[in-house]
């Protein structure tokens, strides 16, 4: 049965890297839990961290969260659906919005559950996904600060998200001069600029953050531990919190090419014969694994002799090469796991889930 590992000291050194690095700065920050999936297991791990803020786009998972302990400062991180409000204002300390009906629907709900609810406008910077347009800020704001039980406590933007737009000192710039806008126009006082992810870590590690910027939201980094706009591993931080382990279930000498007429198989794909293989086998592994629970295109085999030749929905082969390489039946095969991987696996049903 394959099963995915999560080493938590490997974490904790990851959560204890950033936190200080934030610490040092003068900049508040909260971790991005949607990878986990609302498993309860995880998330009490990253609650045992210390992480007294958590954000998610899911909410069964922020439920999962305040059931696991209450005074944990809950982000929604997505503007609401209209069919969620009432469950965003009891389980979402913070919202992202976009919308004033949206707002105005949460204010009522805030109003007949008889609790504050603080909000965060996400502005358009460029990536065209969730934000209000700059030149509407202002008047927007403007209705919003009416609405009872409605408290806007920052600012935010995303960057990187959908058309791979990145992040750069003079659109954090910017979004800190909305800011500014708003405390001179209104005589008001925001609390956030949460302009900062794992892809804007760099330009702060760097030195390279307008002090502006005062708040972070977290996710990919801190269970990978990765420079995103390198792609390499931050000094200082684990690459390694997940492995999936996989169990080999056939060891057989194969051609390396397939016989008979070939055609679409069940996933589109058409297989392009290398002439070079005609006559030529293989060791080839099935793994009790396939694309029901993960791409290969997110999985690295550790024994950088294993490729990975192809998947069915329940099945992934490994070609061993020439030889068997002393693999048998029965035996684990050990990956690196990419942050989409994660989530595939994180999100099946059918993978096991071991913290150690």
């Amino acid at each position: 049965m394959a099963f995915l590992t999560i080493y938590k000291d490997k974490l904790h050194n990851n959560f204890a890297y950033l936190d200080k690095q934030f610490t040092d700065r003068n900049i508040d920050w909260a971790v991005v839990s949607k990878l986990l999936c609302g498993n309860k297991d995880l998330l009490k791990l990253l609650i045992e961290l210390g992480i007294r803020e958590i954000c998610d786009a899911r909410i069964s998972n922020l439920e999962a969260i305040k059931k696991i302990d209450p005074d944990v400062n809950t982000v929604y991180i997505k503007p609401p659906a209209k069919r969620s409000i009432k469950n965003v204002i009891k389980y979402a300390n913070v919202s992202f919005n976009t919308e004033f009906d949206t707002i105005k629907m949460l204010s009522d709900e805030a109003v007949k559950q008889n609790v504050e609810h603080r909000v965060i406008i996400m502005i358009e910077l460029g990536d065209l996904r969730e934000g209000v347009l700059g030149d509407q800020l202002l008047s927007f704001y403007e209705k919003v600060f009416e609405l009872p039980n409605i408290k806007v406590v920052g600012i935010g933007a995303n960057l990187n998200c959908l058309y791979g737009v990145m992040p750069s000192e003079d659109k954090l710039i910017q979004l800190s001069l909305y800011k500014q806008l708003i405390e001179v126009k209104f005589n008001t006082k925001i609390q956030w600029v949460t302009g900062g992810t794992s892809v804007v870590l760099p330009l702060m590690l760097k030195r390279r953050l307008p002090k502006g910027i005062n708040h972070f939201r977290v996710g990919e980094t801190l269970y990978f531990g990765n420079n995103l706009l390198t792609g390499k591993t931050i000094k200082g931080m684990k690459a390694d919190v997940f492995e999936l382990n996989a169990e080999i279930i056939e060891i057989r000498e194969k051609p390396k090419v397939p016989i008979g007429e070939l055609e679409e198989n069940p996933s589109g794909e058409m297989f392009e014969i290398n002439e070079d293989d005609y006559g030529k086998k293989s060791y080839r592994a099935i793994l009790d694994i396939g694309l029901l629970d993960v791409s290969p295109d997110y999985l690295e085999p550790k024994d950088k002799k294993l490729e990975i030749a192809g998947a069915s929905s329940d099945m992934i082969i490994i070609d061993l090469g020439k030889t068997n390489r002393n693999y048998k039946v029965g035996d684990l095969v050990k990956f690196k796991v990419k942050y989409m991987g994660a989530l595939s696996l994180l999100n099946s049903n059918y993978i096991e889930k071991r913290i150690s």
